[in-house]
């Protein structure tokens, strides 16, 4: 951990998300754009112009172990021709074309980048890390916490729960239940996450492929372009474009992982509320310490951090999501310092699924407290009682129980079967009521 690091993801937190470097660093986008560069070499060889031969399986493997095995010091060397260019992508360029001579194919060096423009290797390049990044950790991450809340609201589906709505005792519910409600709101919304594409754009200085055409006017460079980015990268080719991406599936990417991220801080809160009814007991580790001052403290903190660093990815989501699919005219600059921060988000979101995980590793059911609070508040079967009366016919059930439950007196199990007793109803159905208790009302 870097003491000097500004942003916590690369100093406090840098070891809960640092497998997104592998997507989101500097040297990860210029690996991904070498990569690029590479693909559209090899791409351009079987396209049929006439100076170039398709690439031999020998030497398309030497090519692609620039991006293979990309190191580090490859990285700087890149940036130290960036200094001279002041452009990060044609300091890529260059550092591919030294890179051809050392192969032997410096005659076919000026095909490195032929036709294209930055956005082309950006608009690629990004999307391509983005889907991997997705796909190796962040799916993994949330496919973890919606299993672990799954085998905890299989353990708990048995457990009662007075449930409380506006704060106050409500009709009861079943802990499993309540759990499952989020477990079903995740996967639903994660749904919908897998089914948005991740797309590229390919097309030249202005989305046409201009340059494409007017050196080689009898190549389909429209077909070209698609079978380049969806057959070889795996990527949704956007077409027709400006120079830029429009960004809208990214945006629905961005706006779907806000609302996963949204689901989390309601589930948060909720066992935050729990643990502070005294629902759960959290499991103390030794040595650790809830409070400098008060030593009797065990704080729900993971809960805690999970919700503050959900905020903050929700913010940046928010940003990228409203600011990515405007561009002025053809294109302005603004996406490439945006596109820039969209590891941050994910790193704020990562950070938070692991910490709500530790906070439920963490949960020791307070049974007899949820049993305590179910047996205090015998009013809440007055929806029961009321409905089966309403079954009967009988008159007025509603403003009976309103005003049995209305007094300031408490209402206990005696007084709610003394009040049945004195109904006017069939002994069968005074003892289908008395059968009921708030630990048995929690429906189906």
């Amino acid at each position: 951990m870097s003491l000097q690091a500004i942003s916590p993801i690369d100093g406090r937190y840098h070891s809960k998300v640092n497998a997104l470097a592998d997507y989101f660093s500097e040297a990860a986008l210029i690996k991904y754009r070498i990569l690029i560069e590479v693909e559209y070499f090899i791409a351009l060889s079987e396209s049929g112009i006439p100076q170039l031969q398709p690439c031999t399986a020998d030497v398309a493997a030497q090519m692609r172990d620039l991006y293979n095995n990309f190191t580090l010091e490859d990285a700087q060397q890149i940036k130290e021709i960036e200094k001279t260019t002041n452009h990060d992508v044609k300091a890529v360029e260059y550092f591919l074309k030294k890179q051809f001579e050392e192969l032997g194919l410096q005659a076919h060096k000026e095909f490195i980048h032929f036709g294209l423009t930055s956005q082309d290797i950006n608009n690629t390049a990004i999307p391509l890390s983005i889907k991997e990044a997705v796909q190796t950790v962040y799916l993994p991450a949330i496919e973890s916490l919606i299993n672990q809340l799954s085998q905890l609201a299989i353990e708990w589906k048995d457990i009662p729960l007075l449930a409380r709505t506006h704060g106050q005792p409500a009709s009861p519910t079943r802990l499993g239940k309540e759990l499952q409600v989020f477990v079903v709101r995740l996967q639903e919304q994660l749904k919908v996450l897998q089914s948005i594409p991740h797309a590229a754009k390919f097309g030249g200085a202005t989305g046409n492929f201009n340059a494409h055409h007017v050196a080689y006017s009898d190549v389909d460079w429209k077909e070209f372009g698609r079978q380049f980015v969806e057959d070889r990268l795996g990527l949704k080719h956007s077409f027709p474009t400006t120079q830029i991406e429009h960004y809208d599936y990214m945006a629905s990417l961005f706006d779907a992982m806000k609302r996963i991220n949204t689901i989390l801080i309601d589930l948060d809160r909720d066992i935050w509320t729990y643990i502070s009814m005294d629902y759960f007991k959290q499991k103390i580790k030794a040595g650790e310490i809830g409070s400098s001052a008060m030593p009797h403290k065990v704080n729900p903190i993971d809960f805690e951090n999970s919700e503050g660093n959900l905020g903050i990815a929700n913010a940046i989501f928010e940003h990228l999501a409203a600011k990515l699919p405007i561009s002025r005219l053809q294109r302005d600059l603004t996406d490439s310092t945006v596109l820039r921060n969209v590891g941050v988000p994910l790193a704020h979101t990562i950070i938070a699924f692991k910490a709500t995980g530790k906070g439920l590793g963490k949960l020791l059911l307070n049974a007899s407290k949820i049993q305590q609070d179910l047996d205090d508040n015998w009013a809440v079967v007055a929806e029961a009682i009321q409905t089966i009366l309403r079954r009967e016919a009988y008159p007025n059930p509603y403003e009976a129980l309103k005003e049995l439950t209305r007094t300031n007196e408490k209402i206990t199990a005696q007084s709610m079967a003394t009040f049945i007793d004195q109904l006017d109803v069939a002994e069968n159905i005074k003892s289908e009521m008395r059968s009921i208790s708030p630990s048995s009302f929690t429906g189906v």
